[in-house]
């Protein structure tokens, strides 16, 4: 039995593989990059039945305005009716599973080129919550997940929480034993996970008694884009305004589904085209509007969206930022400042803060007995939480390493302990 691990996630994905002689290293799936944008691009040049391009390529050609269907943030689509409904894919319909599927193909002949040999086994990472509150769709995610494994040639799944998986990966180089608190914040959700951690212990069979809580809420690094859409870039375009005789307003929905990377495709209907129309017959802000009617009639909402994670990414290191938008109008720019995107977000970070208290809570730990807080995922640099966590975790030591990859490393020392 040869075995990998995989982390699939909601912005970036990677694999990895065990050696046996011991130690972990991530396969190359793009190039030789370790990681890539979990992103999928149907060329209509290419015809339906050639393989999706994945990600930055695929990013690449669908914003250099190649025709075809471009999909990301697929992972928040598991456990919701969304995967029971098909999608089409350049006039033709495919299930999410299908979709799915095809970028976890990816991930399997990249992992198996790596090795030179067949893989057959799989240790997925997966949050600790793929649906919040809904313990029949956090199931029906991890099965759907299965399935999909089985049908890319896994015989052999099983799944470890992610936070857990960043844990074994940090653990290699700790001597004595630590008390860690691993803070995950991926694209699609925030996990959290209390742990003894040091280095011996990673040749434990079962780990279940170092493992004191472990936590997790569906918000992520998308629901910041999501928010810093609304709050900066949305208004431009006719968000919050309002229309008619009766200066109703303007439906909000539609700027919603606009600022959700797995919900932008859906608006692109004939239905929804018209529906704005109308609205923009008697708009009291008729330029914005027009704005995000073009939006819908170019089909660039993911180019704008892309936008917005560039700001958000930019405001990490920079106090303000100006995004262009002149792929909407010529000299359109919206100016953020990193107060503005704190203030966006300070809903979702404190839904955070207060999942991050619960956790410690359940392991009934105090914040003075955590040795290392290990940050994990590329959320993790956001100022606001630095901040917080800096000043919750005085005396503890913060490691940062591998915030990318170490989910995909620590799945990776998982399988050999799972599958030998």
């Amino acid at each position: 039995m040869r075995a990998c691990g995989m982390d699939f996630g909601t912005s970036n994905s990677a694999v990895s593989l065990p050696h046996p002689q011991g130690g972990v290293t991530l396969a190359p799936c793009e190039g030789n990059h370790g990681t890539l944008p979990t992103a999928l691009f149907y060329s209509a040049a290419r015809g339906a039945q050639t393989p999706p391009l994945v990600g930055r390529q695929a990013q690449k050609l669908f914003f250099e305005g190649e025709e075809g269907r471009f999909m990301r943030s697929l992972k928040r689509l598991l456990g919701t009716s969304l995967m029971t409904q098909n999608t089409v894919v350049n006039g033709k319909p495919r299930g999410f599973d299908r979709i799915i599927g095809d970028f976890m193909q990816h991930l399997k002949t990249s992992a198996e080129a790596a090795a030179g040999h067949a893989i057959d086994a799989v240790v997925i990472g997966r949050p600790v919550h793929f649906v919040d509150g809904d313990t029949a769709g956090d199931s029906a995610a991890e099965k759907q997940l299965a399935t999909i494994a089985r049908g890319c040639g896994f015989a052999h799944t099983t799944f470890e929480f992610e936070p857990i998986a960043a844990a074994f990966a940090h653990e290699q180089r700790i001597t004595d034993e630590k008390l860690a608190l691993v803070i995950d914040i991926g694209g699609g959700t925030s996990d959290f996970t209390v742990i003894k951690i040091c280095a011996a212990y990673s040749r434990k069979p079962d780990r279940r008694e170092d493992i004191l809580a472990s936590h997790g809420i569906r918000t992520g690094g998308n629901d910041f884009d999501k928010q810093l859409s609304l709050a900066a870039f949305m208004p431009l375009l006719g968000y919050r305004s309002s229309y008619g005789d009766k200066n109703l307003a303007v439906p909000l929905s539609p700027f919603h589904d606009m600022s959700e990377w797995s919900k932008i495709n859906f608006l692109y209907t004939p239905q929804m085209r018209r529906d704005i129309a109308d609205i923009l017959k008697s708009a009291h802000a008729p330029e914005k509007l027009a704005r995000f009617a073009a939006v819908l009639a170019d089909e660039t909402g993911h180019k704008l969206l892309g936008t917005v994670e560039d700001t958000k990414i930019s405001l990490t290191g920079a106090l303000k930022a100006e995004a262009p938008l002149d792929f909407i109008e010529r000299g359109l720019t919206a100016a953020v400042t990193r107060s503005d995107f704190n203030r966006a977000i300070a809903a979702e970070m404190d839904d955070i803060l207060n999942c991050m208290a619960a956790c410690l809570a359940d392991a009934q730990i105090a914040r003075g007995d955590i040795d290392i807080v290990i940050l994990t995922g590329g959320p993790t640099e956001t100022p606001l939480l630095q901040d917080a966590v800096r000043a919750k975790f005085p005396a503890a030591q913060i490691s940062e390493d591998e915030r990318m990859a170490s989910v995909a490393l620590g799945l990776g020392h998982a399988a050999a302990r799972v599958f030998g």
